[in-house]
């Protein structure tokens, strides 16, 4: 049963952990990558679709995010919804291509950004904590042995705070390459 417990309690940690790595990812660091707009949905044909799922997105460089639409009708639909996204970005059409070119941040929105991902860390945290509340809850009502409960407690405990380092150390790298100039 506390095998159960903890198997539980690492997948929900891990989920947590995930999700706040995905989060630190859209946050725009000055370089290029196609998570930065892979989100991004766009009409095609009807239907909102995200643009990973109808076109190609590559980083030539480090400066600039290169959209290649599979359908070349899509060109202008893509154009579109990344100005209607207003992450700041301003598409240029390049024929049967959307080119994104990225401009240097100031020290200000690269402070901003590190505000960010502060609070997205603490939300990961909280999410983490209340995933070993959760477990701890689950813990409680299987009522195993005294000894067993222990040990499984201080498990879950060991978890968390592996899951906690987790998040604080992509934090200070995340930090470090938003302040890298």
């Amino acid at each position: 049963m506390s095998q159960a417990i903890l198997k539980e309690t690492q997948i929900k940690l891990k989920k947590a952990v995930d999700h706040t790595l995905h989060e630190f990812a859209n946050i725009h660091t000055g370089k290029a990558t196609p998570a930065m707009v892979e989100n991004i949905m766009v009409e095609s044909y009807g239907t909102m679709m995200r643009i990973k799922d109808c076109a190609a997105i590559s980083t030539p460089d480090a400066r600039q995010i290169v959209i290649q639409p599979w359908d070349k009708g899509l060109t202008q639909a893509i154009s579109k919804a990344i100005l209607i996204a207003n992450l700041g970005f301003n598409p240029a059409v390049d024929g049967q291509l959307v080119r994104i070119p990225l401009a240097d941040m100031s020290r200000e929105r690269r402070q901003e950004f590190v505000k960010v991902a502060h609070r997205l860390a603490e939300e990961g945290r909280v999410h983490v904590r209340n995933a070993r509340r959760d477990s701890l809850e689950t813990l409680k009502k299987a009522k195993l042995p005294e000894d067993e409960a222990k040990r499984t407690e201080k498990d879950i405990q060991a978890l968390t705070d592996k899951s906690i380092e987790e998040v604080n150390k992509n934090l200070a790298a995340k930090e470090k390459d938003l302040l890298t100039v």
